[in-house]
């Protein structure tokens, strides 16, 4: 470790020595992540005060109770304390030329009280309310100026209240070291003062050129402290840029890793397997089916190991899909594995396959945790011998003493709950058991469609196949709103479908804050719709709580048509498919995501009847809730009834997955809908996935155009590029070294 005076002053340099900062501001800074120079530099305001005009006082009062930020510039007058404590309080005039003004301070006021001096000239901006028929600022923003900076017009004393002053987030341990809003305005300003300069400059100047960018120190300055609106709406655009570049530069490696320099296992996709199935299939391939079946072969048979997403609404037939890719593996002579997020959609898809692989000579197996030690002995030494032609199981299959014979398709299911790590460790299982040859083939799915801007960014370093369109036979799904007063006559539609041979699912929702109490309401409603609303028919209980044997039971018991009516939390969320299941009912449905709701819709309308979704919400969403009728577009400020309102409208007025994914992203916001931890990304500070689509298109191009023309960023004029983009990026290069 180099000694702080051995340390170069750079944008590395450790921020507690820093002038101003010291080692207990270090401390609380470190807390959050601010750790050098750069960390601090890249602090940037979440918001701005636009103070770049200075008035008189005598003008204040047309801005009273306005809500605009003002400022003045005077000589205090008099200053006095007035009252008593607890209620005492600091009055201040300031005068200027035109009139007096009133600053009052009813917090810390012995402190103010020390701070100002009659004669002196400050500059004072806050909103102005009228007490007693004279304008007042209750605690202003103070920026104390030298007769000097007033004369010439100077800028060095107004910090805090001329021109566009930046705003930054602070907590209670940094406010505790004096580390507010202000505070932070007079370190960063510091700090650019004596270190701008060493910012270099990561972007090709052809880039530069080409969009008219704002070089890095101008826009770094900008950010911090601009001289105008455009200067800061240009800043935030480069540097905008800068992060949608970076995480894209991050994918293009990706990418040219696997696609160029990754040796691939080159598949010959003529599967007698593969022709058996389709040809014992009850029903027709879609022609989408078909169009992503040759990309997935021309992938297969390219030489180059695959690195696809398979995306397609719920029922689109995915599952086809992937078991014909796993069938042309088998062929060649070949495992595949299946991993699925939870033991439940594991079942199922192992269930799936092996009634499609009836009447094949293909041998799958289920490796999940739950399993029992004898049963899984057995399947592991299957895996290990190569006897399992097709492994399906949960992350279980990535632990260390999973060891495959020779691994060639890895077929990852919704994705979106596994982090890239676990991509990585799986395609490691398939280079291990080929002895560190060829990679194995990686098919992505997910039922989860995925607005673009997300896509290029999430699954930016895959090729993506979309099966849009639903199988032939299938009933659209009917969606209804009732209301809790209605229960009874949601009961009454329940006994008709039950008496005319269908089965229905009724799920509460488990939210993680409240999952005890969530779980108590599932089962105590279990117990009351059994014992007293639905006494004639069978009643059944599912949830994640349950023990593996115990939820197998109860999902055999509902496909055998032993239970009418299953009572579950959202544990059935993905995956499960009974045909003559033709009811869902889903309570408290404000209470969950637009996604999690479009999937519950997607268990049902998978038979030859029409299949509902009945939403129940509560009382006060009866009067505002009419099809077709408009909410405005929401905003961050909205309350989250206004919230659930929107997410329960878009459920009634729509079946297509991907409008419900873009409304789902706009109401959840980027950075909620799939955390960057999940996709191995660095986070975004500035750039919005919602709003800044054609930033990121640009960023993506340019991104990858350049790793096309220097794969590993050694030309010259890429230098700086390589240093910043591996500085920035050390934990997401961890990831792109593992795959």
């Amino acid at each position: 470790m180099k000694s702080i005076h051995q340390h170069n002053k750079d944008l590395t340099y450790p921020v507690q020595y820093v002038k101003g900062i010291g080692p207990k501001r270090a401390e609380a800074l470190a807390n959050h992540n601010i750790k050098t120079v750069r960390d601090l530099i890249y602090y940037f305001p979440y918001d701005y005060i636009d103070l770049s005009k200075v008035g008189k006082i005598v003008e204040l009062r047309k801005h009273a109770d306005s809500g605009e930020w003002v400022t003045v510039i005077g000589t205090i007058r008099t200053f006095d304390l007035i009252g008593r404590p607890p209620r005492q309080r600091l009055s201040v005039i300031l005068e200027d030329e035109s009139g007096t003004l009133q600053l009052v301070f009813f917090q810390s006021v012995q402190y103010f009280k020390k701070a100002f001096e009659v004669g002196e000239i400050i500059a004072a901006s806050g909103k102005v309310t009228i007490f007693n028929r004279h304008p007042q600022i209750v605690h202003p923003s103070i920026d104390r100026l030298s007769p000097a900076d007033d004369e010439e017009g100077g800028l060095q004393g107004f910090l805090h209240t001329r021109g566009i002053v930046p705003k930054y987030g602070s907590s209670g341990e940094l406010q505790s070291v004096n580390l507010n809003i202000k505070g932070f305005r007079r370190i960063m300003k510091a700090t650019l003062n004596e270190f701008l300069q060493f910012a270099e400059e990561p972007l090709p100047s052809s880039i530069i050129d080409k969009y008219k960018y704002l070089p890095i120190k101008q826009a770094l300055s900008s950010i911090h402290f601009p001289e105008t609106q455009q200067l800061l709406d240009e800043a935030r655009l480069r540097l905008k840029f800068d992060e949608l570049f970076s995480m894209q530069l991050l994918l293009a490696l990706r990418r040219q890793s696997v696609k160029v320099e990754l040796p691939g296992i080159t598949f010959d996709v003529k599967s007698s397997l593969a022709r058996q199935l389709v040809n014992s299939l009850p029903f027709k391939l879609t022609k989408a089916q078909v169009k992503v079946i040759k990309e997935i072969t021309d992938d297969l048979k390219s030489g180059k190991p695959m690195n696809r997403l398979l995306q397609g609404d719920v029922g689109s037939g995915k599952t086809i899909v992937a078991l014909i890719a796993m069938l042309i593996g088998i062929d060649n002579g070949y495992q595949t594995a299946l991993m699925a997020p939870t033991e439940i959609l594991a079942e199922q898809h192992f269930k799936t396959l092996a009634n499609f692989l009836k009447d094949l000579n293909v041998n799958v197996r289920l490796l999940i945790g739950g399993q029992g030690v004898r049963i899984r002995d057995d399947v592991l030494e299957d895996i290990r011998s190569g006897a399992a032609n097709i492994v399906v199981g949960t992350h279980a299959l990535i632990q260390e003493h999973v060891m495959f014979k020779n691994l060639g398709l890895v077929i990852i299911d919704e994705q979106h709950r596994f982090g890239v790590a676990q991509r990585v460790a799986l395609r490691e299982k398939g280079i291990e058991s080929l002895s560190g040859g060829p990679h194995p083939h990686i098919l992505v799915m997910t039922a989860t469609p995925i607005p673009r801007t997300l896509s290029l960014t999430v699954y930016g370093d895959l090729d993506v196949s979309t099966i849009n369109e639903l199988p032939a036979h299938r009933i659209p799904i009917k969606t209804i709103l009732n209301f809790e007063s209605q229960i009874s006559s949601v009961y009454r539609f329940i006994r008709e479908q039950v008496n005319a041979g269908r089965q229905v699912y009724i799920v509460y929702p488990l939210v993680e804050e409240s999952e005890k109490l969530d779980l108590k309401a599932a089962t105590e409603s279990y117990e009351k719709l059994k014992s007293e609303v639905f006494t004639d028919y069978r009643v059944g209980l599912i949830h994640g709580r349950m023990s593996s044997d115990e939820k197998d039971n109860i999902m055999t018991d509902f496909e055998q048509k032993k239970i009418d009516i299953l009572v579950s939390t959202t544990v059935i969320e993905v995956g499960i498919d009974v045909p003559n299941a033709s009811v869902m009912v889903v309570e408290h449905a404000e209470r969950l995501g637009l996604s999690q709701l479009h999937q519950l819709r997607g268990r049902v309308g998978r038979g030859a009847e029409q299949s509902y979704c009945i939403l129940i919400a509560p009382g006060w969403m009866g009067r505002k809730i009419k099809v077709g009728s408009t909410i405005p577009t929401l905003d961050g400020a909205e309350d989250k009834k206004r919230i659930a309102e929107r997410r329960l409208r878009t459920m009634l007025e729509t079946l297509d997955g991907f409008k419900i994914a873009e409304i789902d992203l706009e109401l959840r916001g980027p950075g909620d809908y799939f955390g960057t931890r999940q996709s191995g990304l660095p986070a975004l500070r500035l750039a919005n996935l919602l709003t800044d689509g054609d930033i990121l298109l640009s960023a993506r191009h340019e991104a990858f155009q350049l790793i096309d023309t220097d794969p590993h960023l050694r030309l010259p004029e890429h230098i700086v590029l390589r240093k910043s983009f591996d500085e920035w990026m050390k934990d997401a290069l961890g990831l792109l070294h593992g795959g």
